[in-house]
């Protein structure tokens, strides 16, 4: 995987560790999706974390000069989808997730071993 990939996800992956997030999981799904290339899931704990997270998200990556296409679900917070075309960010509460499952969708995706600082 190129370096600016991996840069991105991990970035995406640190800043949501950082604001407390749980169970994160980065997804190569080139070959498996036509809607994007990457995928990074995630779980807030209640609604406003959920927010608080995605908010986060898009602040560290706008420092990085990145500004999502399409970003979703930031007025309810149970399922925030930040688009960035060749990414795709899904923040949770655990409840929905479990029952979307994105990970079976995408089970054919190869898992990136992302390298976050505890």
């Amino acid at each position: 995987m190129p370096d600016t990939q991996l840069n991105f996800l991990t970035t995406v992956a640190q800043t949501i560790y950082d604001k407390k997030g749980m169970n994160i999981l980065a997804l190569d799904v080139r070959g498996v999706s036509t809607l994007t290339d990457y995928v990074l899931v995630a779980e807030g704990s209640v609604d406003r974390h959920v927010i608080a997270i995605a908010h986060a998200v898009i602040d560290a990556l706008k420092k990085e000069g990145e500004r999502p296409f399409q970003v979703e679900g930031l007025e309810t917070g149970d399922w925030v989808v930040i688009d960035y075309l060749q990414y795709m960010v899904h923040i949770f509460m655990p409840g929905l997730r479990e029952k979307y499952r994105l990970e079976e969708l995408f089970r054919d995706g190869k898992i990136i071993d992302l390298q976050i600082k505890t």
